[in-house]
């Protein structure tokens, strides 16, 4: 199957660049990746799409990849969108689903991202790769870099949750704790590459990762025959899910297989312990100031200054969608309570989703017929810090009162 890119564009100027060799960005801005859209509606067909493998590789005519490329895959299905009606009953709402990307190969949304970024990287000859992260985005770049035989360097807080750490080292990668956030780590990426040759994978600083990450929109839009729903929750850090999904859209709609009139509105999410796109949002500014101190349990959105600032909030409002911040103390209390109602495994930074629909329905943005989409973007197993409760404990030697028993809970 041929590739039906035509070129790579700036997201802030429209500059047009060759697709055809190694790029990062233009004016320290991102680019997009541009597509014969003609050619892909006379070449794709939504009947076509059923006799495919169902995984992110079926909709290959609007990802980058050329018919020799070799793709360095763990085997990205589509992950799961699963009805939630006791989540939303809680909060008044008929109509809750939860796409779950916990199912994918490294258990999060990175996954689609990364297969894409170092697929396009091997096809231009990268050997070696390194990247900044808060949480997800490092364990999954080293496993795709190990897939590909790349060599791979992630930088991460001295914070980041112990289980990103492990799976990183695991995985082969030359893995570094940093005394600072995710933005501290970018600079030690941004200043070694003269130095160590390395390509940096880093949010939006490679035009391919979004194209992964838009898979996430391409699915959802399947998965519902094409009627998108009225509102998509997504926890918001760098945003290259939430540029993506609504890149996704717009090119279906181009196509002709979605109504350019019926589309989502977009919400970014993020916590009070880090909110830079949340407050350009309330000010009616297009860019983001850096985000001083930022603080959440959420790691994922723990980006204090996203270089995709405006992509994000043109997206929100191009949607009449908002951007939100839910308490930091709440955080917790949600994830326990999605898990509790529903069973699904959900990570903090989705549980902050979970607190913004119950914010917004409270105060009427949130219609109780609107059909409501959370993302969950990993699972809850990879942040053991946010789950730790206290149990309670039993003496094999004394008697149990039954009772009591009865009566605990052990999710408080």
């Amino acid at each position: 199957m041929k590739s039906f890119v035509t070129h790579l564009e700036s997201a802030i100027d429209g500059t047009q660049l060759p697709a055809d060799s190694l790029q990062t960005m233009h004016k320290d801005r991102p680019l997009w990746v541009r597509y014969d859209l003609d050619a892909v509606r006379a070449a794709m067909s939504k009947e076509s799409l059923l006799q495919r493998l169902p995984d992110l590789w079926r909709y290959r005519e609007l990802l980058p990849v050329g018919p020799d490329d070799e793709i360095v895959t763990l085997g990205e299905g589509m992950s799961p969108l699963l009805p939630c009606p006791a989540l939303g009953k809680q909060f008044g709402l008929s109509d809750v689903w939860m796409k779950d990307e916990s199912q994918l190969p490294t258990g999060s949304f990175k996954s689609r991202g990364q297969t894409l970024a170092i697929t396009m990287a091997k096809k231009f000859g990268v050997k070696r790769v390194a990247i900044p992260t808060a949480g997800n985005a490092g364990g999954a770049m080293a496993a795709y870099a190990a897939r590909a035989g790349l060599e791979a360097f992630v930088f991460m807080p001295e914070d980041t949750p112990a289980i990103n750490q492990y799976e990183s080292v695991a995985s082969g990668a030359k893995t570094f704790l940093v005394n600072g956030l995710i933005t501290d780590c970018g600079r030690i990426v941004r200043e070694g590459k003269d130095a160590m040759g390395w390509f940096d994978i880093s949010t939006l600083k490679e035009p391919y990762r979004i194209e992964g990450k838009k898979t996430m929109g391409l699915e959802l839009a399947e998965q519902f025959d094409w009627q998108l729903p009225d509102v998509i929750l997504y926890p918001t850090g760098g945003g290259t899910g939430l540029i993506g999904m609504w890149k996704a859209f717009a090119e279906l709609a181009a196509i002709g297989w979605l109504n350019a009139e019926k589309m989502p509105r977009m919400v970014a999410v993020q916590s009070t312990g880090c909110c830079p796109i949340v407050r350009a949002f309330d000010a009616g500014e297009r860019f983001a100031e850096p985000h001083i101190g930022a603080d959440t349990i959420a790691s994922g959105i723990r980006v204090p200054a996203a270089v995709g600032d405006f992509m994000i909030l043109d997206a929100v409002r191009e949607s009449d969608g908002r951007a939100i911040a839910v308490p930091e103390e709440n955080i917790i209390e949600w994830m326990n309570l999605a898990a509790r109602l529903e069973g699904i495994a959900v990570c903090p930074e989705a549980a902050a989703c979970v607190g913004a629909m119950e914010m917004l329905t409270k105060d009427g943005w949130i219609q109780p017929n609107d059909r409501v989409v959370v993302f969950n973007t990993g699972a809850m197993q990879k942040y053991p810090e946010a789950m730790a409760t206290d149990l309670q404990k039993l003496d094999k030697d004394k008697p149990i009162d039954w009772d009591q028993l009865q009566t605990l809970n052990t999710a408080e």
